[in-house]
């Protein structure tokens, strides 16, 4: 029966690679790897000799299960972080199953622990959301689980689309949502930005932000229908000042609230204020 390891490598700093990381991948037939150039430099900075075989999400469908048939003790790397983690080692998880391989994964660097931990927000529980869809309904659909829930939410975001996510989860989650975005994790440069999500919008909207970005979002109010109420008193305040339709849930958002909650409200103030004519 062969085996496949998965062998987390370093985020950004090069001694948060293990021991047993590295003796796993000496001790493999091959090591499979997303970026065969830039694992090359990991394997040489820590001695390993072994041959390096291509393996990224355009080629591990057609070439995974041969790789596996062809070496019976395989280390699979990507470029950061552990294997099968908004990667493709999923896939190639399955497929090795599938051949009754052994599978095991060693404990190592993952970027979305750490964000989670330091961004003092609850986690009592939490969901990993990866890296959402980047468009269309899916996203939307994504976006609102995220707004409703009441676990903590922790997903990846590449730096040039930060600003326009943050927006978008200020938008469905509410302006006063609070959050945290880090980046740059176990590198020198190292930052976590924490507070309000139309704060954090506001602040890496327009900055040039670099490396790669994690951004936890905390969970809906335990007591939906107390902040219901509150923002049911503003609604009616402008209602009764004439607004209505968009404009009145754009007042709603701006104040904080969710905007399925401000759609809700809005929609009951303009019914009032009917009755009251």
């Amino acid at each position: 029966m062969g085996k496949l390891v998965l062998v987390p490598t370093p985020i950004g700093n090069l001694q948060d690679m293990t021991f047993r990381a590295i003796e796993a991948l000496k001790a493999a037939d091959a090591v499979a790897a997303e970026d065969t150039r830039h694992s090359r430099k990991l394997l040489d900075h820590f001695g390993v000799d072994r041959p390096l075989v291509r393996l990224d999400a355009h080629t591990i469908g057609d070439r995974g299960r041969r790789v596996l048939e062809q070496y019976q003790n395989l280390a699979f790397v990507t470029d950061a972080g552990t294997p099968g983690i908004s990667d493709p080692g999923a896939e190639l998880v399955s497929l090795a199953l599938e051949l009754d391989f052994e599978v095991e994964a060693l404990p190592g660097a993952t970027a979305f622990v750490p964000a989670l931990v330091i961004s003092g927000l609850p986690l009592a529980r939490f969901t990993f959301e990866g890296f959402l869809p980047r468009k269309g309904r899916a996203r939307r659909e994504r976006l609102q689980a995220i707004a409703s829930s009441n676990a903590t939410s922790v997903l990846y975001e590449s730096p040039r689309r930060l600003g326009t996510t943050l927006s978008e989860l200020a938008k469905v989650c509410g302006e006063a949502r609070q959050a945290s975005v880090s980046r740059e994790l176990s590198k020198r440069f190292e930052t976590t930005y924490r507070g309000s999500l139309a704060s954090l919008a506001q602040r890496l909207g327009s900055d040039e932000v670099k490396g790669e970005v994690v951004i936890v979002v905390g969970p809906a109010p335990e007591h939906p229908e107390e902040q219901a109420g509150d923002y049911r008193v503003e609604a009616r305040s402008l209602a009764r000042e004439g607004l209505s339709g968009k404009d009145l849930r754009r007042a709603l958002a701006a104040l904080g609230a969710p905007r399925n909650l401000a759609y809700q409200l809005a929609l009951e103030a303009e019914a009032e204020r009917r009755e009251e004519a």
